[in-house]
């Protein structure tokens, strides 16, 4: 516990955290919750931000506590803004409320909006920084990394069987892995601002690039659905069947793609394109995490699940999940599942090693001494002569 915190501080601490895990995962602003106490140290407002164009968390607790944020104190998981946006600076909000001290857990990385804390400091409010800091941050770790990098954090999401391979040669795989992998990838949709594939996955596939429920109806986050890339779309196109909002950005170059996806407030790309637009993001050095289901299945050919990287050398480990998944649909001869890596076959006990033969008894009357043989046919001492 660093110097200035309190056992109560880090209970309210808690609850603010508790309450910012309540807001969106998918929206270009940060998750966060907000506790007033009052004098006594009693809870007399709490809140949380549910997402851009709404109340932030101060406000809400402010507003709910009412007079009894006069002398209390504020804990929030972000460092109170000092702009205005769309809604104005809650450094100001808790100012005018007579809030007397505020405990913060992570600093705001955005420059146009940090600044609270040195406001408050300036006002004569006591400024206590860096409780839970680490919490705040894994609660929002794609923003983080998106403000503090000036473009979206770029999540490759790849199905790939043990050599390597996405489909089998003659296209009859297309889905490699099982339904619980199937499931994971609309859970990791929905936590995204945008679905990237290129143009050839778009018109090979069709794909809808929705985030789904089992029952194949949409969940309320639905993600901007991107087609990267100069090649028409037929209108029939899943992608553009106004179900979710859609774009194509028409160019290559991924910079230019992320570059136009952050004026969208875009901030978390689910990369899903094929070997080819994988490999033009990892050769621009825009790949950020990888998130693998790995088929426990070989298939020896087909395509591969990335195009040329140009790596000549050991690279640097992405930050990575890999899930292994039970392969989808019947067994074949080109796509024969090997044993779960977790459970290798267990080997046969070796044979027991025989017992050493018992000494010779000793002689019980006058023997001729055995004849002496030639080195070539001198028994072994461990066999019978």
């Amino acid at each position: 516990m660093q110097h200035g915190h309190t056992e109560h501080d880090l209970a309210a601490m808690r609850a603010a955290l508790t309450l910012a895990a309540r807001g969106p995962v998918a929206n270009p602003n940060p998750r966060v919750g907000a506790v007033v106490v009052d004098r006594s140290g009693q809870t007399a407002g709490a809140g949380f931000h549910a997402g851009a164009g709404t109340p932030h968390a101060e406000v809400v607790a402010l507003d709910e506590a009412g007079d009894a944020a006069l002398g209390g104190t504020a804990y929030v998981t972000l460092e109170p803004c000092s702009h205005t946006g769309r809604t104005g600076p809650c450094s100001e909000a808790l100012v005018a409320a007579g809030v007397t001290r505020v405990v913060f857990a992570q600093t705001d990385p955005d420059p146009r909006a940090g600044g609270g804390a040195d406001r408050l400091r300036a006002a004569g409010v006591e400024v206590v920084a860096g409780l839970l800091e680490g919490d705040a941050e894994s609660l929002n770790r794609s923003w983080t990394f998106a403000v503090t990098h000036g473009r979206p954090m770029v999540t490759w999401k790849i199905a790939t069987t043990l050599d390597g391979r996405s489909a089998a040669a003659d296209g009859t795989s297309r889905w490699i892995t099982g339904e619980t992998a199937q499931a994971d990838v609309h859970d990791l949709r929905a936590a995204c601002d945008a679905i990237l594939v290129g143009t050839g996955t778009a018109l090979a596939d069709d794909p809808s690039l929705t985030a789904r429920h089992p029952d194949g109806s949409l969940r309320a986050a639905t993600p901007l659905r991107v087609v990267m890339g100069r090649r028409d779309l037929p209108p029939s196109a899943q992608v553009l069947d106004g179900s979710s909002p859609s774009v194509q950005l028409r160019t290559h170059d991924p910079s230019v793609a992320l570059a136009a996806l952050w004026d969208k407030d875009i901030r978390h790309v689910l990369l899903e394109g094929g070997p080819t637009l994988a490999a033009a993001f990892v050769r621009a050095g825009l790949l950020d995490e990888v998130v693998a289901y790995v088929a426990p299945a070989l298939l020896g050919s087909g395509p591969s699940s990335v195009g040329d990287l140009g790596i000549t050398t050991t690279p640097t480990p992405y930050a990575s999940i890999s899930r292994t998944s039970p392969p989808s649909g019947p067994t074949s001869a080109s796509a024969r599942p090997c044993a779960p890596l977790s459970a290798p076959p267990p080997r046969r006990p070796p044979p027991p090693t025989p017992p050493p033969p018992p000494p010779p008894s000793p002689p019980t009357g006058p023997t001729n001494p055995p004849p002496t043989l030639p080195p070539a046919a001198r028994s072994s001492p461990h066999e019978p002569a």
